[in-house]
């Protein structure tokens, strides 16, 4: 069973309901050529906690499923320092082949049951630098035996293999691997990730983290990626940074994607204007049903900014011409495609203004079931919309990510 196949497989209780997904494998390394005894599994439960699944609990493996006894200590998971993760650290690590003396790095590892009825890892997959025009190096799958380097540190290691298993994964259980690396091994994976990727992490990352990784860019990469990211999250992350460090980033961004940040940075902290994104869906009075259909279907598009589309007198950019109105996607489901949208607005809403709190936003959300409204200035021009997403993440207490990994913290 190869590690990189389990990564991500649901893990059930002997009544058939799932409890976690499997993260990564962990692993106590002996002397080289000595296969490693497989401990157990990292799983992630619901909430995004990370615990730790022993194998004594696995009562079965199949191809896309992982069965326990149901028995699991919820307590987080706390890597010992005579443990090793399959996927997190072993990954990429630089080996030789003895037989053959073939160098190259590992790109995924296979355990199997032992006669004593311990998992232990049996064979390495490896694969050699490429060569020339081909793409990829040539791969070898061999004994565990049969290689050398794996129980040594690697001040060589690479984050190719890493990087290509996090590509797989949505940005928040990605977010979470790369949270419980090493700081070194943390940064190395991180600097591998392309600039849109590593946005889209950053986003699900704590602030700490996110600062950090930051901080490991050269500044010209540092401003490509927040440029990736979505303004309001950006302008979040500005803020943490010192502000000679923050203004060098603003000015290496391009001049339109650094405006719609320091005109978030400009608003008070925890207002609706700090916290609204500045590019929601913005049509003309013109525009048909068909129109605003085709926009919302932008699968770039959250939930909660597809849920609105908002009608605007010309400029149609933040900062808009003049307000005139909402649309809802359930009203635009229903009428006919080739209507004006005008035609379906709701006019009986308040909008929001850009110093409105924390609370007078949540409030005015549950007044209307809204998951997104429009923040408008004094001359009634669109500024931008605040998403319930967005008042969650200004809401819960700061680091919120951390505390909810946190909790149940104890001895395994």
């Amino acid at each position: 069973m190869f590690a990189a196949r389990l990564v991500g497989l649901p893990i059930f209780d002997p009544q058939g309901d799932q409890v976690g997904k499997v993260r990564d494998l962990v692993v106590t390394m002996r002397t080289e050529g000595t296969q490693p005894r497989v401990l157990g599994m990292v799983a992630e439960v619901f909430g995004r906690r990370r615990i730790f699944v022993p194998m004594t609990r696995v009562t079965n493996i199949d191809s896309g499923h992982v069965y326990t006894t149901g028995l699991l200590n919820m307590r987080r998971f706390e890597q010992r320092s005579t443990e090793t993760l399959v996927i997190g650290q072993m990954l990429d690590r630089t080996v030789t082949i003895t037989d053959s003396g073939i160098t190259g790095t590992v790109y995924d590892v296979a355990m199997e049951p032992a006669r004593t009825r311990d998992w232990v890892l049996s064979r390495v997959a490896v694969r050699e630098p490429s060569k020339g025009f081909r793409r990829r190096g040539q791969s070898h799958v061999v004994e565990w035996r049969d290689v050398t380097g794996l129980t040594r540190s690697d001040d060589r290691q690479g984050a190719t293999h890493l990087v290509a298993a996090l590509n797989e994964m949505r940005p928040a259980d990605a977010a979470s691997i790369l949270h419980d690396l090493p700081p070194e091994r943390r940064t190395a994976v991180a600097l591998a990730l392309d600039d849109e990727r590593l946005a889209d992490v950053l986003e699900e990352l704590p602030d700490d983290d996110q600062v950090e990784i930051l901080k490991g860019l050269d500044s010209e990469r540092a401003a490509d990626v927040l440029e990736e990211m979505s303004p309001d999250d950006a302008a979040d992350l500005v803020r943490d940074l010192p502000p000679e460090t923050a203004e060098i980033l603003l000015e290496l961004m391009e001049p339109d994607e650094a405006e719609d940040v320091r005109r978030l940075l400009s608003y008070v902290e925890d207002t609706a204007g700090a916290m609204m994104t500045p590019e929601p869906v913005i049509l003309g009075p013109d525009a048909t049903i068909a129109d605003a259909l085709a926009h919302v279907r932008n699968p770039e598009l959250t939930p909660a900014l597809a849920a609105l589309v908002y009608v605007c007198r010309p400029p149609l950019e933040t900062p808009t011409g003049k307000l005139l109105g909402v649309a809802h996607i359930q009203r635009l489901l229903r009428e006919p495609p080739s209507t004006l949208v005008a035609g379906a607005l709701d006019d009986s809403m308040e909008w929001l203004r850009p110093e409105a709190s924390i609370d007078e936003v949540a409030a005015h959300l549950a007044t209307y079931n809204l998951v997104a409204a429009p923040v408008i200035d004094e001359n009634g021009r669109l500024l931008g919309a605040v998403t319930v997403d967005d008042l969650l993440d200004h809401m819960l207490p700061a680091n919120w990510r951390d505390r909810a990994r946190e909790r149940g913290t104890g001895p395994r």
